[in-house]
């Protein structure tokens, strides 16, 4: 049985927003603290604000690529995965990941029921939070990029996409906070 790629849903405005390559081109400073920002966790339909974790706990801030509810990233698939199978223990830690994801609300619920996410799973249509970060574009979407913050919401980590290293992995992460 031959069955085709259901490319539904992947050319909207999003898609030409973000066609064109910008590298990964971060500015922001250890140290520093990072921009705060609200918005939806599809996994409760509730906002979250970033700068409600300050004083808190550590957070990762998880920037990941899927193109639509049924396309996802072939570099970001088993990032997405790992991190989820691997919340609990970084919340046994006191950290909070937050995945964030440029598909829309509905596009983003089916993806928390497909991947069964344990996480939050924040949307950001706009990719508003992803220039702010500067994570970079290409293909039409964001591109992916993980920061790790303290307790106090200073940047203590970054990485950012290359195609030798596309997603920090849970190890790094975890030795970062």
């Amino acid at each position: 049985m031959l069955t085709s790629t259901d490319f539904s849903g992947l050319i909207n405005e999003r898609f030409f927003r973000n066609f064109l390559p910008i590298p990964a081109h971060n500015e922001l400073r250890l140290g520093a603290v990072t921009k705060d920002f609200e918005l939806l966790d599809i996994t409760n339909s509730q906002p979250v604000r970033l700068s409600n974790f300050q004083g808190k706990q550590p957070v990762i801030l998880a920037f990941t690529r899927i193109f639509t509810e049924k396309q996802y990233c072939p570099l970001c698939y088993p990032h997405i995965k790992a991190m989820n199978e691997n919340y609990e223990l970084f919340s046994s830690r006191g950290i909070e990941v937050l995945m964030i994801t440029s598909t829309d609300k509905q596009q983003s619920e089916k993806v928390v029921t497909d991947l069964g996410l344990k996480m939050p799973l924040l949307s950001d249509p706009s990719c508003w939070v992803f220039r702010e970060y500067q994570v970079g574009q290409a293909l039409g979407a964001p591109l992916p990029a993980q920061f790790v913050l303290d307790k106090q919401g200073k940047l203590v980590y970054k990485h950012l996409f290359s195609f030798l290293s596309p997603n920090a992995s849970v190890e790094q992460l975890l030795a970062a906070v």
